[in-house]
């Protein structure tokens, strides 16, 4: 199957982004956002973030888009994953697809393009999060007091490596 051909419905297909996913991958990461973390402050406008989108992190990183197919209607994204090396940067869902393999199969993916390892960081706060990551062998080396980051939210680091 090629890297853009579409699965029955039903289905979910990995493909790489194109900058014409921005918008929708925008409102996918800032959807997921508030599901999961309704206690975030808001720093960036919609504007300024589909922007960074754009001009950071579609360019910037290697991103691979999740889409899904039901009921026979075309394709929609359903989440997505940013890795820069060995950083895996985002791994986001639309709020109404977690919990069907969909996270596990974008960080498969992470993992294939970044096969010697990989290091994240999330909120301390986002359980489900740090659950997912955890389950999945990543071990937490690290905690924050949240001044490294624009929230201002404490945050842990944790590293995966394929001999753990």
């Amino acid at each position: 199957m090629s890297a853009d051909s579409h699965p029955h419905s039903g289905a979910v297909l990995l493909r790489e982004a194109r900058v014409e996913d921005a918008d929708r991958l925008t409102r996918l990461f800032l959807d997921s956002r508030a599901a999961a973390m309704p206690y975030l402050p808001r720093v960036h406008s919609d504007e300024a973030t589909l922007g960074w989108m754009t001009h950071v992190v579609l360019p910037g990183t290697d991103v691979w888009v999740a889409e899904l197919r039901e009921d026979g209607g075309a394709a929609e994204p359903v989440g997505f994953v940013s890795v820069d090396g060995e950083e895996l940067e985002h791994l986001y869902l639309r709020p109404d697809v977690r919990r069907r393999g969909i996270g596990t199969l974008l960080l498969a993916k992470a993992r294939e393009r970044s096969p010697e390892g990989l290091a994240l960081h999330a909120f301390q706060r986002n359980s489900g999060a740090r659950a997912f990551y955890e389950q999945h062998g990543f071990t937490a080396v690290a905690f924050d007091d949240g001044s490294r980051n624009e929230e201002n939210e404490p945050d842990v680091r944790y590293r995966w490596s394929p001999s753990d």
